[in-house]
């Protein structure tokens, strides 16, 4: 699901928190070593996101914000902010030349780059999240 957030939205925190679990605290951010992101930047969307990017020659950012059932893409457009809240049975995600997330029928695909780099720990705690959500649904 796709927010906009740029101003407080009531029904999108409620939505959110449903679908993802509330934010972690302070204290188990601090046991994670963090649950956000630096930006990346975005190479490639899918055609659906096309209106929350940037029309012009600027950089379009985004960051990933981890939740107990999920993750939270916020991009931001200008001075506007779109959060993709994503649980983790709906998450894929590619390593090829780049970072790629895809949900819902939709994706965002960051360059691999500085920034990608600076988010290598943190990308790795994802996918471990990812991976031990995963085993929630094993046949056994």
């Amino acid at each position: 699901m796709i927010f906009d957030t740029t101003h407080k939205n009531k029904e999108a925190g409620l939505m959110t928190d449903e679908l993802l679990g509330k934010a972690y605290s302070f204290i188990e951010a601090i046991k994670l070593k963090g649950v956000g992101s630096k930006k990346m930047m975005i190479k490639e969307v899918s055609p659906k996101f096309y209106s929350i990017l940037n029309t012009v020659s600027d950089i379009n950012y985004a960051n990933i914000e981890l939740r107990k059932k999920g993750i939270i893409v916020h991009i931001t457009k200008g001075h506007k902010t779109f959060n993709w809240a994503i649980p983790f049975y709906q998450l894929t995600i590619y390593q090829t030349n780049g970072f790629s997330i895809y949900a819902q029928g939709n994706f965002v695909r960051f360059q691999n780059n500085k920034f990608l780099k600076e988010n290598k720990n943190f990308l790795k705690r994802l996918v471990d999240l990812k991976c031990e959500d995963s085993k929630k649904y094993e046949f056994q």
